[in-house]
Order: structure tokens, then sequence, then C-alpha cells
């Protein structure tokens, strides 16, 4: 179980490692139309919208990183003095009961409003922005796919760790 749960982290780790880019590239790029706007007084809407998409790409697809972490929010009332047993079944009660049934429910519902953008090339948001809003809704599946990839890892590691079957770390 923990080769396959290695296999399934490494695709958020290849997901993690281009993304995290994206963070320096929006500042850049948001410095960068700041000081065309109130410096020299130009303004280009492809500009200020591509740090939109990129802030979307960096929490979307980033999501499924930040939970291989262990960088999500957590409400730790408890869980803090729980034994690493007490933790994992909580954490199998949280991928089953919560996690997987509410990306399923996202993709399941997201996706007639995402094949519809890709079947007519839906353009952009403002006149003049970037003509590809199918791309940027495209990272709704994307996120529920990589939140199930590593939710399925922790499932596996969690279930290893209450069969007694795990390696220690």
């Amino acid at each position: 179980m923990e080769q396959l749960a290695d296999r399934l982290d490494r695709v958020n780790q290849g997901v993690g490692a281009v993304v995290r880019w994206l963070a320096l590239a929006m500042v850049l790029m948001q410095f960068g139309t700041v000081v065309l706007r109130y410096v020299y007084g130009i303004s280009f809407i492809f500009l200020t919208e591509s740090v939109l998409y990129m802030h979307a790409a960096l929490f979307m697809l980033g999501a499924g990183f930040t939970l291989l972490v262990d960088g999500h929010v957590r409400v730790d009332i408890f869980y803090g003095l729980l034994g690493r047993r007490g933790k994992a079944r909580i954490d199998v009660f949280g991928v089953l009961g919560f996690l997987i049934p509410s990306m399923l429910m996202i993709a399941w519902f997201s996706w007639p409003s995402v094949h519809n953008s890709w079947r007519i090339m839906e353009g952009a948001i403002s006149v003049g922005g970037i003509p590809a809003s199918f791309l940027l809704k495209s990272l709704i599946p994307a996120f529920c796919g990589l939140l199930i990839v590593q939710g399925l890892a922790c499932l596996l590691r969690d279930l290893a760790r209450l069969s007694g079957d795990e390696t220690p770390a």
C-alpha cells in the first residue's frame, strides 16, 4: 500500500513543483501591470486577467500538494490530543466521508459547464482579455482530480497505520 501511496504522491509533487512558480510569475506580472498603469498610464486587460488565471491555477492545482504536505486548515480541538491511530481513524473518516464525496460532487456538477465551455471554446471574460475561459473552468475538474488522488494516498497510509502494516517514517 505504501508504494502505491508514494506513486500517487508523485503526481502532486510534480504538479506542486511546477505550480509553485506561478506565485513568482503572478507577483512579477502584477508588479509590471501596476508600473505600466501608474507610471506610464498604459493598461492592458489581458495582463490583469493573466494574474487572475495564475492565481486560480496556483490555488486550484496546488490544493493536492497542500494536502500532501499537510498544509491544509484543520480544526485541531481534539485531533492534536490523539495518537497516530486515532488521527488515522479521523483522517480515514474525513477522506471517505467528506473529501472524496465532495470532490466527486463538485466535479459532477461543474462538468456540464466545463464541457460546454470547451465545446464553444469560450472566450475572454472581459473585452480585450485572454480568450480562454475554457482553460480557467478546466481548473475545477483538475482540482477535484488532484485532491482525490492525494486523498487516496492519504487513505492508503492511514489504512496501513490502522492495520499495523505501516513502514516507519
